[in-house]
């Protein structure tokens, strides 16, 4: 079952999704901000497992991740924090890593493991769609809803064939680039959105640069079923004060879900 897709079909609004790094700024953080995002009302949380050559995260989630890496957090690591939260958490995990160290550690381990530990989805941005259906099969035997990328410079023919081989939600990445935080969304994603609609009934996360209320304000009035938030929240956890970092991410979850449920 898609439990991904699932979420953003009962949901009657647009979904709210944060992605925070995991180990970001240390273990503990990261399990206290998980579950602050959940009581904020996230619908769906994704967790990135940190990586040394993250080619398609910004500076902010680059920093977050060599932070983690230096502190020794790794898949181990991670699937500890999954075990720790997943059954207290309302809101299903997406698992976010790049595919190196999927295919260092094993791919039917990894998916195995962090299916094990409460996962419900699993991202990877550099994912080749040539590799997908081997990684499709394990994931469905594990109740893990592979998400593939639809990028804003993918021609037509390669739109459907990621959709036809999708088995779940799509990510549509809002602009060309790294993820970070900008100053504007590309409305012609409205456009490429649409056409997704047109050939599918696969649900889209729109993710990359979303960073600000008025971004979101926007969005939900596009043919969107999820918004994906990165680098806005890791910098609100980038504070003197830990608390205080807490603080600031707890208020910028309920700030973006007051926007989509007005």
């Amino acid at each position: 079952m898609n439990i991904i897709s699932e979420v953003l079909r009962k949901s009657n609004k647009c979904a709210l999704i944060p992605f925070i790094t995991a180990g970001y700024p240390d273990i503990d953080t990261t399990i206290k901000a998980l579950y602050e995002l959940d009581r904020q009302g996230a619908d769906i949380i994704e967790l990135g497992i940190p990586y040394s050559d993250a080619l398609a995260d910004g500076p902010v989630i680059q920093q977050a991740s060599l932070v983690a890496l230096k502190q020794g957090v790794y898949i181990d690591q991670v699937l500890s924090i999954l075990k720790e939260v997943s059954n207290k958490l309302k809101a299903p995990i997406i698992v976010f890593s790049y595919y190196n160290p999927l295919l260092k550690r094993g791919l039917f381990s990894f998916i195995k493991e962090i299916s094990l530990m409460g996962a419900k989805g699993l991202v990877i941005p550099d994912l080749p769609l040539e590799e997908t259906n081997y990684l499709i099969k394990v994931c469905q035997s594990y109740n893990i809803e592979l998400i593939l990328f639809i990028a804003p410079t993918s021609s037509r023919k390669r739109i459907q064939s990621i959709v036809h081989k999708s088995p779940g939600c799509i990510y549509l990445v809002s602009s060309t680039g790294v993820t970070g935080v900008r100053n504007v969304i590309d409305i012609r994603i409205l456009e490429l959105s649409n056409y997704i609609k047109e050939i599918s009934d696969k649900f889209i996360m729109l993710g990359f640069g979303i960073s600000k209320p008025e971004h979101v304000a926007k969005i939900i009035k596009w043919n969107i079923d999820g918004i994906v938030v990165g680098s806005a929240f890791i910098k609100k956890l980038t504070n003197e004060s830990l608390d205080e970092g807490l603080y600031a991410l707890s208020n910028f979850c309920q700030s973006l879900k007051k926007v989509i449920d007005d």
